[in-house]
């Protein structure tokens, strides 16, 4: 029988903190949002135990974050609840932008046929957080405690002391590291006397989950001026379960409490949909659109993560995101930093490649919520002008903007990426997502990033084992993968897997031919990348990419 994620509860348990024990816990993440199960889910399956603390014992209400970007389904791929997630999923590439009643285009956010993942899915939240709880249950690694808040906090040099209220009393509980995934009204933050800073756009926005049987497809349908809600703009996506989104733009002057009113949004919604289309409400809230950070997402041994460390407007998907990303590039690193490998200076490396993606996220909402509600006569405009240029103009298309969708962030100038000493001609650059492509693995269809895992991972191009045999003495665990043509007759040994590019694209994706190698960090961004793979080179790259380059590494 299918659980039923909306009303399902969790139970609260005493735990051997709570009698006093004493313990330093390696990690406790705060919050059991999608940010936070990840991180802890990460952690636990690389073999690090962790402590979740959430102070609800639910799931999410209501629909909230739905667009989870392809990046993002291949991180839960890696922390094994993806299949289950876009199973249940709307899978969609296609989004349609129309100017009142008129189709302007269409576009295809993964136009190349041979991915493992579609662009983006459309799934309730209180899915993927149900779906990221089940894999949690399955990890002995990860205590997972609900209703317990946190109420206080404090740091030393060599630990974070949290205090705890419970349905049985407070307790205190330490740790070594602390990662705040608690949401955008984060109590650690405030606990902290720390703020986000940013901007506020003056328009409202209602979302109104709509439970109907309709003909729409699976696509990303974005109106300006539609004749059904005249002078503003419309979002439209389908759900699971016979569930679609819609967004209306009401703006600044709008009363947020009476909009949420049924008075107030089934006109609207029949509006949209037409007199003899049967509905009914599944859930409904306003929004205002914030754009907005935290100067720094790591406090000492407090690393905040998802949207307690930063928030941006919905049209674009960027907030949820970003979020997992967050997690992504975080854990790897608590790993190896708790281990011994890696310092503690590697911590700081998430918060500037994060804080970098932020911005980046940043920029694109704001971009988006400007074209998608002017702020002066001019620019309504020039906005007016580029729509109706769009139909025609290919260069139109490109400047309307309903919304920048999410993408892997590209970590520029990272200090931990080498720099590239040869000539590519592609876009995987150091600090890139690795591309994705169908292999054979062991006489088994599979895809390249499912097999590459959680470790760092060498990749050489070719048909000889030789160069990569030099790698399996480093001082690091590394997964080794030889990549072969399709139909080579190479069999896996010696700590090295042999994969076939069995359609050449991973080649073609990589610009690689024989003798290509690339360095992939354990969250799949490229490291380095060379012509020719040199041990002392490949050496110095994961010293780099670990913080132990100025380090004396072992022969």
């Amino acid at each position: 029988m299918a659980i039923d994620f909306q009303t399902l509860t969790f139970d609260y348990r005493r735990s051997p903190d709570q009698s006093g024990d004493g313990q330093v816990h390696p990690v406790v993440v705060i919050g059991a949002g999608p940010v936070g199960l990840a991180t802890a889910i990460d952690l636990a399956q690389q073999g690090t135990p962790v402590v979740l603390l959430d102070d609800d014992h639910t799931l999410s209400s209501g629909s909230r974050a739905i667009c989870f970007a392809k990046r993002t389904l291949e991180i839960f791929d890696r922390l094994g609840c993806g299949d289950p997630m876009v199973a249940k999923g709307a899978s969609w590439n296609v989004g349609k932008v129309f100017l009142q009643n008129e189709l302007l285009y269409a576009f295809d956010l993964l136009p190349e046929a041979d991915h493992a993942r579609p662009a983006f899915i459309n799934l309730q939240q209180y899915y993927v957080e149900g779906y990221l709880a089940e894999r949690a249950r399955e990890l002995p690694l990860l205590d997972a405690r609900w209703y317990n808040r946190v109420t206080g906090i404090t740091q030393s040099d060599e630990c974070v002391s949290l205090q705890i209220e419970t349905p049985d009393g407070p307790y205190a509980l330490r740790a070594r590291y602390v990662v705040a995934a608690d949401g955008a009204r984060s109590s650690v933050r405030a606990l902290m006397h720390l703020d986000t800073h940013g901007r506020t756009f003056k328009d409202r926005f209602l979302i109104a989950d709509v439970r109907m049987k309709a003909d729409f497809p699976t696509e990303r349908w974005f109106w300006f001026d539609p004749p059904f809600h005249p002078n503003q703009s419309v979002l439209l996506h389908r759900q699971p379960d016979n569930v679609w989104r819609i967004d209306f733009q009401l703006g600044w002057d709008a009363d947020p409490v009476a909009e949420k009113t049924p008075e107030r949004v089934i006109p609207r919604v029949r509006a949209l949909l037409g007199p003899d289309v049967e509905f009914e409400l599944e859930w409904v809230s306003v929004y205002t659109f914030r754009c907005q950070r935290m100067d720094k997402f790591r406090h000492a041994r407090v690393l905040f993560a998802g949207d307690s460390a930063h928030g941006v407007s919905p049209f674009g998907a960027r907030g949820a995101n970003s979020g997992v990303q967050d997690a992504d590039n975080l854990g790897w690193k608590l790993k190896l930093v708790i281990d011994g490998i890696a310092p503690d200076a590697l911590l700081d490396t998430y918060a500037s490649e994060r804080e970098a993606a932020a911005d980046e996220n940043i920029r694109h909402s704001t971009r988006s919520t400007d074209f998608i509600t002017p702020k002066s006569d001019a620019s309504r405009v020039f906005r007016d002008a580029t729509l109706r240029l769009a139909k025609d103009c290919a260069f139109a298309r490109r400047i309307v903007n309903s919304g920048r969708l999410s993408t892997a962030s590209v970590l520029h100038d990272s200090p931990l990426s080498t720099p590239d000493r040869d000539v590519f001609e592609c876009a995987l650059v150091p600090g890139a997502v690795a591309a994705d492509a169908p292999v054979l693995a062991n006489g088994r269809d599979g895809w390249f990033l499912q097999q590459v895992g959680s470790l760092f991972a060498g990749v050489l191009f070719g048909e000889s084992f030789d160069a990569l045999t030099t790698l399996q003495h480093l001082h690091l665990q590394t997964k080794l993968v030889l990549v072969v043509p399709a139909g080579s007759n190479i069999k896996t040994r010696d700590g090295i897997d042999v994969i076939e590019d069995v359609k050449g694209l991973l080649a073609e994706r990589f610009d690689a031919r024989p003798g290509t190698f690339y360095l992939l960090r354990p969250d799949q961004h490229i490291a380095m990348r060379a012509r020719a793979l040199d041990p002392h080179a490949v050496r110095e790259a994961l010293a780099r990419a670990t913080c132990t380059l100025n380090e004396t590494q072992p022969a």
